[in-house]
């Protein structure tokens, strides 16, 4: 999540416009990319003509240098400063072979500038450009406005929703996810297909339980490592109501997860968070989860393995924690809100006030003292992305849906990690996840992301999305 996204960029040109426009045209993209924060790779006049892309020989020098940088490209913009050569730009992409998102930009026309000196029709090259791109089967994104000037405020929105959808894209290539523990025997809710994740270029790494005990136990409590930890979660939240040999097992229990992920080199992970922790460890692992999960590496509760995917997209789109909730009850007799709510693994970052205490709910069957590490606390209010994704074994594909909402400040008097939301038209929303079988679980984030993410899962990735509105 740190590193910077990364664009390569092409200049398009066509000889008998004003070639001037793609001089200027370049550096004002550069410019902009550099001002709003990313990289780009780019040819440079001493290599071509303006360092833009037109004859056979501009396209083997562009493909060479994309080819060069293809570990760093997360996504290509092309840019029109005059009508640009369609070919040009299909070829050099196609040549490339980067399989990476594609934004179109063409800049507008003065109207008092409509010479031949300053004439620039982007507006037509880019139909062009697009008709050559769809003819190679090529996927794009296009910019909300069909020309705006790289400078201008939409084309500014556009690339930034257009960098969230590149890193989506990116992140969920190649994701390798750890599903640590069985899921629960009761949540028929949360089961999935490996097959059909494979399929799409999901890897999921299983253990069982058994094997992060076993490596629990052979840990002293005075070891560094866990002594480490145990100032990891006391420092985390409040945790005044926590006793210190909880707290020693939840250390155990953080190191042995984390040297898991590390040696199997996975990118997020769903837990088994009941019953057995709270049986043979007399914790809860919400509290670990919970730091796993601030750390911007999601880890879904109940071993809810897609859920822990919708998590992660929210979470590379935005660049912010996401949490996985469970639509949970209804607020009152709105029929625009409702309580979103978990035990809970909510990163604290999530939280307006948060606290570690014991697990209500599981205290009542494991006894209380063997329930201490969830995370408490009220959700902090504003704007949000919710998302889900499933696996639809039926159709063999993967199904999902996106939209946003807001968290209120409505009064709630409630335990665990909950808060309000109001969502427009909710209860059409309601219908189509229960329609259409969806899970009660749902991955949040304080961000609006919802288009770069709908782009991302549906146009590139080719999953089934609904965007709900």
């Amino acid at each position: 999540m740190s590193k910077k996204t990364t664009f390569g960029v092409i200049v398009g040109n066509r000889g008998f416009f004003p070639d001037h426009l793609v001089d200027t045209g370049r550096k004002d993209m550069l410019s902009v990319l550099a001002k709003q924060g990313y990289e780009a790779i780019c040819l440079t006049p001493e290599d071509t003509k303006f360092g833009s892309v037109e004859s056979r020989a501009d396209i083997k020098k562009c493909v060479d240098l994309f080819k060069q940088h293809r570990e760093e490209i997360d996504g290509i913009i092309v840019t029109l400063p005059n009508f640009g050569d369609e070919r040009g730009v299909a070829e050099t992409i196609k040549g490339a072979g980067l399989n990476v998102p594609v934004l179109i930009q063409a800049t507008p026309d003065d109207p008092a500038k409509m010479t031949l000196a300053d004439r620039r029709d982007g507006f037509c090259g880019k139909m062009s450009v697009c008709n050559n791109l769809a003819q190679y089967g090529i996927k794009y994104t296009l910019t909300s406005l069909h020309c705006s000037a790289p400078d201008s405020c939409s084309f500014i929105g556009d690339l930034n929703r257009f960098a969230a959808t590149c890193r989506v894209v990116k992140g969920l290539t190649g994701l390798r996810i750890g599903a640590i523990g069985a899921r629960p025997a009761a949540f028929n809710t949360v089961r999935y297909s490996e097959k059909i994740l494979q399929a799409n270029g999901i890897t999921v790494e299983v253990v069982d339980l058994s094997e992060i005990f076993g490596k629990i136990q052979k840990l002293d409590d005075d070891a560094a490592e866990v002594k480490a930890r145990f100032d990891t979660i006391r420092n985390y939240v409040n945790t005044s109501e926590t006793p210190d040999y909880a707290i020693t097992r939840m250390a155990k229990l953080l190191f042995a997860v984390e040297e898991w992920i590390a040696a199997n080199e996975v990118d997020i992970t769903a837990f088994q968070c009941w019953q057995s922790v709270e049986e043979y460890l007399g914790i809860v692992p919400c509290g670990v989860m919970s730091i796993i999960n601030n750390r911007l590496t999601p880890c879904g509760c109940e071993v809810d393995v897609t859920g822990a995917i919708g998590m992660y997209s929210l979470t590379l789109a935005s660049g912010v924690a996401s949490a996985l909730l469970d639509w949970n009850n209804n607020y009152a007799d709105d029929p625009d809100k409702c309580v979103l709510f978990h035990c809970s693994a909510v990163p604290k970052d999530c939280f307006a006030n948060v606290e570690m205490d014991e697990q209500d709910i599981l205290a009542g069957t494991v006894g209380w003292g063997n329930t201490h590490g969830a995370c408490v606390g009220r959700i902090k209010s504003g704007p949000f992305t919710y998302a889900r994704t499933t696996t639809n074994d039926e159709w063999g594909t993967i199904s999902c849906y996106v939209g946003e909402g807001a968290f209120t400040d409505d009064p709630l008097d409630t335990f665990g990690g909950a808060g309000v939301i109001q969502i427009p038209n909710l209860q059409t929303l309601l219908q189509y996840i229960c329609n259409n079988g969806f899970e009660h679980h749902v991955a949040i984030a304080h961000s609006q992301v919802g288009a770069a993410i709908e782009e991302a899962w549906s146009n590139y990735l080719g999953w089934d999305v609904y965007k709900h509105s």
